[in-house]
């Protein structure tokens, strides 16, 4: 199996930065994708940005592209998001998710971290 441990989160202004980091242990290597993930109080979980371990695409939601960069760190098994340009409705709890090779499906989520971003 695999195990993913979020941190990062925290209490930021509108406009500030944080940082998030996905640590990942165990069965890494049947692991082809990262992904990061949100919900906010009483909306669904949605999909906020993810990348592949062994390559350079990045995907990005609108909501986030040209604010928030997704990146990894294959010697630390260890998958960052880098929020800048914050706002108000980009707080959420945020998940850190991996997809097995080959399947299309986020089998494995953390436990979550509260972004909370004040106005």
């Amino acid at each position: 199996q695999v195990q993913l441990v979020e941190s990062g989160g925290g209490l930021v202004q509108a406009g500030g930065s944080l940082r998030l980091s996905c640590a990942a242990s165990g069965r890494t290597f049947i692991t082809s994708t990262m992904g990061w993930f949100r919900q906010a109080p009483g909306k669904e979980r949605e999909f906020v940005a993810a990348r592949n371990w062994n390559g350079e695409t990045t995907y990005y939601a609108d909501s986030v592209k040209g604010r928030f960069t997704i990146s990894r760190d294959t010697a630390k098994n260890t998958v960052y998001l880098q929020m800048s340009s914050l706002k108000p409705e980009d707080t959420a709890v945020y998940y850190c998710a991996a997809r097995r090779i080959g399947e299309p499906q986020y089998d494995y989520w953390g436990q979550g971290t509260q972004v909370t971003v004040s106005s």
